[in-house]
C-alpha cells in the first residue's frame, strides 16, 4: 500500500499542472463533445507510458536521446499551430460553448488531437517515463503496486477533469469567459512550445 500511495501522489503532482493535454479535456469536457473517448485515451496513455517507465523504457531513453529530440520538435510545432489556433479563435470567435464555425470536430478528428497532445509533447517522456521509471527502482519487488498507483491517479485525474468541467459551464456560457478560455490556451501552448525549442 505504501508503494501504491506513493506511486498515486507522485503521479497525480505530475498531471494536475496546466499544459496542453488538461487544455484539450477541459476543452471537450466543456463542450461536451467525445467526453469519454478523450479522457479514456488520456488515461490509457498514460497506462501505456507508466508501463514503460517501470519496466526499463527511461533507462532506453536516456541511452538514444535522439527519442526525445523527435518528441521535442513535433510537439513543439504541434503545439505552436494549436496555439495559433486557438488564439485565432479567441479573437474571432462571439460563441460560447459551440465552436466559431461549422460543425463540432469528428470523433476521428478529436481522437487525432487528443493523441498529438499526449504523444507529441516531450515533457510526458520525460516526467511519467524518466522520472516515475526512476523512482519506481526504489520499490524493488513493487513497482507494479507504484505503477497501479499512477495510473488510478491518472484515470481518477481525467475523469475528473472532463466530466467535473460541466460545473463551470455557466460560466463559459458567457462568450468573453469562453474567449478568455481561448487565449489562455492559446498563449499557455505557444509558451510551452517556445520552450521545447528554447531546450534544443
Amino acid at each position: 500500500m505504501f508503494a501504491f500511495g506513493s506511486g498515486f501522489l507522485l503521479g497525480l503532482s505530475l498531471i494536475v499542472a496546466i499544459g496542453a493535454q488538461n487544455a484539450f479535456v477541459l476543452r471537450q469536457g466543456l463542450r461536451r463533445e467525445h467526453v469519454f473517448p478523450v479522457v479514456l485515451t488520456c488515461a490509457l496513455s498514460d497506462a501505456v507510458l507508466i508501463a514503460a517507465g517501470v519496466s526499463g523504457f527511461g533507462a532506453l531513453m536516456t541511452t538514444f536521446p535522439e527519442i526525445e529530440n523527435i518528441a521535442r520538435w513535433g510537439g513543439a510545432a504541434f503545439l505552436a499551430v494549436y496555439g495559433m489556433k486557438s488564439l485565432w479563435s479567441a479573437l474571432k470567435s462571439q460563441s460560447a460553448l459551440t465552436p466559431a464555425d461549422g460543425p463540432p470536430p469528428s470523433l476521428m478528428q478529436t481522437f487525432l488531437v487528443v493523441l498529438a497532445c499526449t504523444w507529441l509533447n516531450p515533457h510526458v517522456y520525460l516526467d511519467t517515463v524518466v522520472l516515475l521509471g526512476s523512482v519506481s527502482t526504489q520499490y524493488d519487488g513493487a513497482r507494479i503496486s507504484f505503477a497501479a498507483g499512477a495510473m488510478t491517479a491518472s484515470f481518477g485525474f481525467f475523469f475528473a477533469l472532463g466530466y467535473g468541467a460541466a460545473l463551470l459551464r455557466p460560466l463559459f456560457a458567457r462568450p468573453a469567459a469562453w474567449r478568455l478560455l481561448d487565449l489562455v490556451i492559446g498563449a499557455t501552448m505557444i509558451a510551452l512550445a517556445a520552450s521545447l525549442v528554447a531546450r534544443s
